[in-house]
């Protein structure tokens, strides 16, 4: 019987009934990846999802880990993971030379892109927003 109740729960929330059926807006889908590097994901982009019900669980985590450089004695970037675990946004000194950044995201579905980071450098047309644009 319990088998039943929870085919019967997953059936409503992952049937698409397009703007009959508000199920779509209760479920919150991320990407997930252990190790991307700004352009890459190495292991292979997954997608995880949860329940977009509660306000401290609605966004999907995305964490960038800078490792200190001792020369310049600034902290330059190193990779990001991606995640649907709750978010709490800031800065946390995980080793004394490893620094994560944490930011969320709660616009939209699959928000979490890794790409969001200021300290890498992105390949002109890789993007499908890219645009070159020519003064006239």
């Amino acid at each position: 019987m319990f088998r039943l109740l929870l085919l019967g729960m997953f059936v409503v929330l992952f049937m698409d009934e397009g703007d009959r059926v508000l199920t779509w807006k209760w479920v919150r889908f991320c990407n997930s990846c252990e190790r991307f590097d700004g352009s890459i994901c190495h292991g292979g982009m997954k997608s995880c999802w949860k329940f977009n019900l509660y306000s401290k669980n609605r966004s999907c985590a995305t964490d960038h880990y800078y490792f200190s450089d001792l020369t310049t004695g600034r902290y330059l970037f190193r990779y990001t993971t991606l995640s649907c675990r709750p978010c709490d946004e800031g800065m946390f000194q995980v080793f004394h030379d490893l620094l994560r950044e944490t930011t969320c995201c709660i616009n939209e579905n699959r928000c979490n892109t890794g790409r969001d980071n200021l300290d890498i450098t992105r390949v002109l047309g890789a993007e499908p927003q890219d645009a070159i644009v020519y003064d006239s």
